[in-house]
């Protein structure tokens, strides 16, 4: 009788191998792998999942000599893909395409607006003032992380009030697409502690010098984001503030991000008209 990997279906007609039950002998992966391919074969399988954690990456060229392809890689593990139906184009989904970056623009009273130099940067921004950044961790809100990033890099605590405006650029990072959300922020504290592990500095910036700045001034999108900022504060343009709903397709909570005007069935929760301070 021929030994066969551990395997389920997936519910679009493929298998997901069991990657806690892989024979730690790669000779026997590799009969097992052919055995089960043969198999899969048989039934009508289509997609296959092969998840080869770090401990056992020697069965990793033993599934590509196989016809194995890389799908994606984490700390931990590379996911492996074969489609076998050769006359059909493969269906099985890329990998993510886009990274997820925030920007927090946090404003207080005086107008002044919170601002750090990086300590690790290119040359050309070597002494720009600029705002709080960083990426979105897996599975953290938008808004959630726009806060923790201006925590992490200066110590100020913020609350979330909208995102104003968002990037999208292609070709950033290993060839990736890029989502830049920039989020106004209401600043909770206003002392100053910053992360030394990469920021250089921080402080309170008065608006006017901020967008004064030579690399500031001479960028279009940056200069039209202050434009929309600014219109904001005088509530003549409104961001999109996050709801929580549930969908029926998934019957999974997910945060849905638009604006309510007056006139709305929704009105009570508007955002449009709120004040900052």
């Amino acid at each position: 009788m021929e030994l066969l990997l551990d395997a389920c279906d997936d519910e679009y007609g493929g298998v997901v191998v069991d990657h806690g039950k892989l024979p730690s002998n790669p000779s026997a992966f590799a009969s097992m792998l052919r055995n089960s391919l043969s198999d899969w074969r048989r039934k009508g399988k289509k997609g296959v999942w092969l998840k080869l954690p770090v401990e056992q990456s020697e069965l990793v060229p033993i599934a590509v000599k196989q016809g194995f392809e890389y799908h994606h890689a984490e700390k931990g593990y590379v996911m492996l893909t074969y489609w076998i139906p050769e006359e059909e184009p493969c269906m099985l989904p890329a990998n993510a395409s886009h990274q997820v970056g925030v920007g927090g623009f946090v404003l207080n009273q005086h107008k002044e607006v919170l601002v750090v130099q990086e300590k690790y940067c290119t040359s050309s921004n070597t002494g720009l003032w600029k705002l709080p950044t960083g990426f979105i961790n897996e599975s953290e809100e938008i808004f959630t992380g726009a806060v923790r990033e201006v925590k992490e890099e200066t110590g100020v605590d913020s609350e979330f009030l909208e995102v104003i405006a968002f990037r999208h650029a292609h070709n950033v990072a290993f060839e990736k697409s890029d989502l830049f959300f920039i989020c106004m922020l209401k600043p909770l504290s206003d002392k100053i502690i910053i992360d030394n592990l990469e920021i250089k500095a921080a402080k309170w910036m008065p608006l006017v010098e901020f967008v004064e700045q030579p690399k500031i001034k001479g960028d279009k999108m940056f200069k039209r984001v202050i434009e929309i900022c600014e219109a904001r504060l005088r509530h003549r343009y409104c961001g999109l503030s996050p709801h929580r709903l549930v969908s029926t397709f998934d019957g999974r909570p997910s945060s849905l991000y638009y604006n309510v005007v007056d006139g709305d069935d929704d009105s009570s929760h508007s955002n449009c008209t709120a004040d900052f301070y």
